[in-house]
């Protein structure tokens, strides 16, 4: 296991295939387990036993990112160390969870909140990535309506709340940004509005979170979603907005108090992915124009003229510097 940069949380990776093949299962139940996560372990891959996690730890949010193979996970009195809030967001299998009589059968990308003072269960129906984290109870009761009615109750896929969430805690798995006390208990408390609003908030705490989390959840969503697409030529805001299931508007409101527009933004990650090309000597007989229209550009002029503001030289020279 090892720890990310010091500059940020606290971030932890365990790994079976660091443990000799015929101790992986029983090492697992002690080291992750039984140690972080409170729960005992069954599966019938005994005999190939793998499963991956990065744990990090932010103020008031213990997130655990997981990939394994199917298993039956219990948490018994013996296990019971708080009265925490778990979240278990969206498996990419078809699971099942009981806690407080309630026995659920959910579906891929179904979300769940769990009560860590209450025995229960979950079953992996087949191997898995998911992404579970642990909210305070004090935290999540005020800005939710009846937070244990809302325990182990199914929360569907396409919830909008539920969708943004997921998007958001992947994000979090990159903590390089999360460098100062503030920004990590921002991103937190972004967590705390999200869910709330995925369980059912209050009026008030709806308003705050809509204006709050819900606006960082969907900017985020809309940056990750730019990111990730800018080679292509047909990226706008208006299909973004589709994509997202929003107005073109509203995108553009959600970058109103950011120091740059939706536009200054994708001809910024075209730019830099172009910058990154021109400069890596495995791409050098590939020709300027190509590198352009493969990241996005249309207009070669207008290209060159926005290379030369935004790095003070032009492609070839950034190519071929003197």
């Amino acid at each position: 296991m090892l720890p990310d940069s010091p500059a940020a949380p606290p971030v932890f990776h365990f790994s079976t295939d660091a443990f000799p093949r015929q101790n992986r299962l029983s090492s697992w139940r002690e080291v992750v387990c039984r140690t972080i996560v409170n729960l005992d372990i069954e599966t019938s891959k005994a005999d190939d036993f793998h499963s991956h996690a990065t744990v990090c730890q932010l103020p008031g949010l213990g997130l655990v990112f997981v990939d394994t193979v199917a298993m039956h996970m219990t948490h018994s009195r013996e296990l019971i160390r708080d009265d925490d809030l778990s979240f278990m967001a969206a498996p990419t299998c078809a699971w099942a969870a009981s806690q407080l009589g309630r026995d659920s059968t959910c579906k891929p990308g179904e979300g769940m909140l769990l009560n860590n003072a209450e025995v229960g269960s979950i079953s992996l129906a087949s191997d898995a990535r998911f992404t579970s984290f642990r909210v305070p109870i004090a935290a999540i009761e005020p800005l939710v309506f009846d937070v244990q009615a809302a325990v182990a109750r199914p929360i569907a896929a396409d919830n909008p709340a539920l969708k943004l969430l997921v998007s958001y805690l992947e994000g979090a798995r990159d903590t390089k940004a999360l460098v100062t006390p503030e920004l990590q208990r921002l991103a937190v408390t972004h967590v705390y509005d999200i869910l709330a609003m995925a369980l059912g908030a209050t009026r008030d705490a709806g308003e705050i979170a809509r204006g709050r989390g819900m606006r960082a959840a969907r900017l985020h969503a809309v940056k990750t979603f730019v990111s990730r697409n800018f080679n292509r030529q047909d990226l706008s805001v208006a299909s973004v907005a589709v994509h997202l299931g929003v107005t073109p508007r509203y995108i553009h409101m959600l970058f109103e108090n950011e120091a740059e527009s939706f536009s200054s933004f994708l001809l910024a990650q075209r730019l830099t992915h172009v910058h990154q090309a021109l400069t890596d000597q495995r791409l050098a007989r590939h020709s300027i124009s190509t590198i352009a229209f493969d990241s996005g550009f249309s207009d070669l002029s207008s290209f060159n003229r926005a290379f030369r503001r935004r790095f003070g030289m032009t492609p070839s020279e950034a190519r071929h510097p003197a």
